[in-house]
């Protein structure tokens, strides 16, 4: 078994690429798995170091101002095209797998004009222009969300969930080798900070204004960044506050917090319903159809999760997180539940269905 996997730019569709990639790998041992990335994008580091290779394309986002970027921004997509349309010629896979970023367009482009099976994995409710251009010709498309017919009427639609690390579904909750990897307390309450893969500004912004509130609360705090905010945030590391560029093991940083505090992406939110524990959704705003919103709303709407928007992070935060620190009841609740949101076996549901179309 041959099969290309595409998707990249941030965590939420490398992930689930990886994820995807082990459960084959899992059950068809001598599979040869080959990722095609976005030349300079997260990917083309994070899926070496899980153990695969990868090639990239010289594709870019189309940027909203003038400038020379946009203005090569068609000869990049020809380009991308041309090389997706070479590598899928001389890799000869027997399918290709794409689950959103820029470089899963040419892709699944080169993938439809080549007559080779492709199956779409999309993670949000929203669909993406990408994934809308290539749906058309799909074998499948594996969803989160009902109701994406509207978006993809021609299409095969599964219900599966979105694909998580499965690492995370034997989660061990407080486990004394998590602490000690992380150099934290396991006799302390812990915040957990994850502003996606990228970081957050406001999130960040956010942290850094309560940490006097941690402080007095006896709270230890370990507090993904993003690496482009890294520089700018490292200062504030101490006794009780660990700040990182990248969580590199998150199962340990799940098992250790009490609280997490997280964006609303849509496989941020699968993990999180799988991890079960409690969670602040600050949605980002800066997305299509404000996305985020509408996940973390759905979610606190069950009284699964809390949602604090970025416009009331000064009025509402401190006591939202008051809140949850004094009433243990409150946390158990949420937890409880946000696991029964879950749907831990995306990734097996997604390979049967690949195999079997």
């Amino acid at each position: 078994m041959r099969i290309i996997l595409s998707g990249g730019g941030t965590g939420g569709h490398i992930f689930p690429a990886l994820a995807i990639a082990d459960e084959v790998k899992k059950r068809f041992t001598s599979a040869e798995i080959l990722f095609v990335g976005a030349e300079g994008k997260m990917e083309m580091q994070r899926v070496p170091q899980a153990g695969y290779p990868i090639v990239g394309l010289p594709i870019r986002g189309l940027q909203r101002k003038l400038s020379l970027s946009t203005l090569a921004f068609p000869f990049r997509v020809a380009y991308s095209l041309w090389k997706a349309y070479k590598i899928l010629k001389e890799f000869r896979p027997d399918m290709v797998i794409g689950t959103g970023g820029y470089a899963s367009a040419p892709t699944l482009k080169a993938a439809q004009w080549l007559g080779i099976p492709y199956f779409i994995q999309e993670q949000n409710s929203y669909a993406g222009i990408t994934n809308k251009w290539v749906a058309r010709g799909a074998q499948g498309l594996f969803v989160a969300y009902a109701h994406m017919e509207r978006y993809f009427p021609h299409t095969p639609l599964y219900l599966t969930g979105n694909p998580i690390r499965k690492d995370l579904v034997e989660l061990t909750d407080k486990a004394p080798q998590a602490f000690a990897s992380l150099g934290l307390d396991p006799q302390v309450f812990t915040l957990l900070v994850i502003g996606g893969s990228l970081g957050a500004r406001k999130i960040n912004e956010l942290v850094k204004t309560h940490l006097p509130l941690f402080q007095e609360k006896k709270v230890q705090v370990l507090w993904q960044c993003g690496a482009y905010y890294y520089p700018e945030y490292r200062s504030y590391e101490s006794d009780t506050v660990r700040v990182v560029p990248f969580v590199e093991d998150m199962k340990a940083a799940y098992s250790v917090a009490d609280v997490i505090i997280s964006r609303a992406g849509a496989s941020s939110v699968s993990e999180l319903a799988v991890v079960g524990k409690p969670v602040i959704f600050v949605p980002s705003p800066n997305v299509a159809e404000d996305h985020q919103t509408k996940n973390a709303q759905a979610i606190a709407d069950l009284k699964a999760a809390l949602l604090l928007k970025e416009t009331a992070i000064a009025m509402d935060f401190a006591p939202m997180f008051a809140s949850l620190l004094e009433d243990a009841s409150l946390r158990q609740t949420l937890s409880q539940n946000f696991k029964q949101l879950a749907r831990p076996r995306a990734t097996e549901e997604i390979v049967d269905l690949m195999i079997k179309s």
